[in-house]
């Protein structure tokens, strides 16, 4: 028997959509929808992993089909592994976004430190040419009108028992 080995242009163009999509929205800023994205994501890599292992044939049993009937059993052990690990990977970024969402009211990832400090350089001169983004606004109003979750008093930090924020060099206006 000749099994035909061509996917199926409907599976390949619903892998490529599922994994469009998914890519989309992972890369917005709000915690939801990063795991609406990596669902996508994890099943489009699925289904290309299903049509990967070609068409359908008997059951993988000796004795109930000749062996070049048999279909391939790799690819769907290897699906049900990826199931597993894609709702893991959800249910941790579930109880990430629900954490968010009661310490901020929200789930939107804010930026970090890092980012905050290339603004404030790029706002006093000390970085490339660029000057405005995309939305016109300079990275001197950026850097002012984003707002720092983490920036506490120091004594609130004690009380809290936490160590006191590390400063990078750059940070002159924050040295005390």
């Amino acid at each position: 028997m000749n099994i035909d080995m061509a996917p199926s242009i409907t599976l390949v163009v619903l892998v490529a959509v599922l994994v469009a999509t998914g890519v989309y929205l992972l890369l917005e800023r709000s915690l939801s929808r990063v795991i609406i994205g990596i669902a996508l994501i994890g099943n489009g890599v699925n289904v290309l992993m299903l049509v990967a292992g070609g068409s359908a044939g008997g059951p993988p049993i000796l004795g109930e089909s000749a062996p070049e009937d048999m279909s391939d059993p790799l690819p769907q052990a290897m699906v049900l592994t990826a199931i597993v690990i894609t709702l893991g990977m959800t249910a941790f970024l579930l109880a990430m976004a629900y954490r968010s969402w009661q310490l901020n009211g929200h789930d939107e990832v804010q930026d970090d430190l890092e980012d905050r400090r290339i603004a404030r350089r790029a706002a006093r001169d000390e970085l490339s040419e660029r000057v405005t983004d995309d939305s016109g606004a300079t990275l001197a109003e950026d850097a002012a009108s984003t707002r720092d979750e983490t920036a506490r008093g120091e004594d609130e930090h004690a009380r809290a028992g936490h160590h006191p924020a590390a400063i990078g060099a750059d940070d002159e206006e924050a040295k005390p």
